[in-house]
Parts: structure tokens; sequence; C-alpha cells
């Protein structure tokens, strides 16, 4: 029988560097996509699949996002005084019940592998969800509720995929495609950024993850690989040898918010679904390039 996936992590100790200075004291996960930081994004696709449990891996200065996912009663009693009630509904759904979230931190940055390692404690001996929150989605159902369907079928480990250009495979951690749907497939391999000459396939891993709990013990023996840092690649490859993983090319669309242009280009695209600012939005969107000549250099 497949164990229930009940708890998702969220690595969010990064030093957000690529936005330096806005977050120079403010962590990347607090930057908004129209009027939604990063990390609630990830938080909402997490709970729309069912998730219980929300574990937060932080890092130094990372303690205003323990204060977002808290009860603010000054700023509640405001709206209700002034009879905001939809801003405040809005506030309630959005914070996790009471127990639902915990906080550990990474004193030290040695990698993605190294932060889901220091949830391992909290996580137990428990299938669990890891969400990347610079990757969030355009997509419904939610990615991470398409995983769990395969997950439901298959059990084993389950890994969110989307195409990327071929030039671009060398930025990715990236799928070696075997037989199956798209819906549910099986991963015969995987390598972090490859040269494109020697990369499996064109299916990069976007962010979204379903691991058994054997991942911690692998993750404690192992030492620093590319860049210095515990890399959650490499012990994916050794767990591959033991359990099976799953590939689901997602219904969706991935905006890598962790640079600069996919961050813009989510702004852009999400305000565009916003009824409440889309007409507008879209007509600055024209008048800007209406006045400004854009040139295109091949």
């Amino acid at each position: 029988m497949v164990r229930r996936v009940r708890t998702a992590v969220f690595p969010v100790a990064g030093l957000g560097t690529r936005f330096l200075p806005a977050t120079k004291a403010m962590p990347k996960e607090m930057l908004t996509v129209v009027d939604k930081p990063l990390i609630q994004y990830a938080v909402d696709e997490a709970r729309e699949a069912g998730i219980e449990h929300f574990v937060f891996v932080t890092g130094r200065n990372k303690g205003v996002i323990e204060d977002h996912f808290d009860r603010q009663f000054e700023l509640e009693m405001t709206l209700e005084s002034r009879g905001k009630k939809d801003a405040l509904d809005q506030l309630r759904r959005e914070l996790p019940k009471a127990g639902q979230s915990s906080f550990t931190r990474q004193q030290e940055p040695l990698g993605l592998g190294h932060a889901v390692w220091c949830a391992r404690d909290i996580v137990g001996n428990e299938p669990f969800a890891l969400l990347l929150p610079d990757m969030i989605f355009k997509a419904s159902p939610g990615v991470l509720r398409q995983m769990m369907d395969a997950y439901e079928e298959t059990g084993g480990n389950i890994l969110g995929v989307e195409e990327c250009e071929w030039d671009e495979v060398s930025s990715y951690g990236i799928v070696q495609r075997g037989e199956g749907p798209d819906t549910g497939f099986r991963i015969d391999g995987m390598v972090e950024k490859p040269k494109r000459e020697d990369a499996p396939s064109n299916l990069f891993i976007s962010g979204r993850y379903i691991l058994q709990p054997e991942i911690f013990t692998l993750l404690s023996e192992q030492s620093a690989g590319a860049g210095g840092e515990i890399q959650i690649t490499d012990a994916m490859q050794k767990l591959m040898s033991r359990q099976p993983f799953v590939g689901v090319k997602y219904d969706g669309r991935v905006f890598d918010c962790g640079s600069k242009i996919g961050f813009l280009t989510a702004n852009v695209v999400f305000a565009l679904e916003r009824e409440d600012i889309a007409d507008q939005f879209m007509a600055e969107l024209k008048t800007l390039t209406g006045d400004i000549p854009i040139s295109i250099e091949e």
C-alpha cells in the first residue's frame, strides 16, 4: 500500500545573491509576484495537493518568513474595524492552522541536499514532498497535485519535469526518459547540468519532488559534489538503484523566479490573469510597447 504524503519541505535558506540589493535585508522567498510572496505560491500549491504539515528550512535573517505564516492581530483588528472583510478572509485562508508549520535552521550554506537533510528529524520515516519556492507554476490543477495522482498509482519517487530548449540543458538537472505516458513514465537516469551533446533528453527537473525517507540516509553519507555543495541529484542517483523513480511531464508552465527574467515574466503573466487589474495592466503594456522602440539584435 502506498504511504500517503502528508509533509512538504520548503528550503528557504538561500542568500538570493542574484537579486541583490533587494535581498540584502529581505528573503528572496518574500519577493512578490503581483501581490503574493513566492513562498506563498509554493505553500498554496502544497495545500491544494493535500499537504498537512509545512516544514521550512530557514537560515539567518529569514525570520520574516516565519512572521508571514503567523497571525498579526493588530493588522486583523484594523482590517475588521475598517470593514475590509475580503482582505481579512484572504489572510486567514492563507494561514496554516496551529501546529501545521515547523521551522528548522540550515546553519551553513552547504547546498540543497544539505538543506533537505536538515529536515530529517521533523519529517521522520515518511515520504515527503519537496518544493523549491523559486519555481512557481501556471497550472491547474497544481503541479504537485498532478504528481500526487501519479504517486498514488505507482508509489516510489516522483519528479516533476518540463521541456526546455536544448541549448539550456546545461543549466538544469536532466532526466533520461523511459517507458510510460507523460502522466507517469519510468526515469532511467538523471544528470546534473550536462553538456548539450551529453544530455539524455531535454526534460529538466523543475523544482517539485516526492521522495521516500531513505534519501536522508544517503544525504548523511554523501560528500560534497558540484560547487562544493551536497547535491540532492547525487543522492537521488544512488536511491534510483534501490527504488523506482517516475517522471511527470505536467500540464503547465514553470517560471524560474530565481532569475530576473523569469521573475519579471511571472509578474506579467500572473497580472494578466487577475480580473481586478488585467485590463488596466494590458493597457499600460500597450502604451509602453507603443512608445518605446524595440530593436532585436540577431
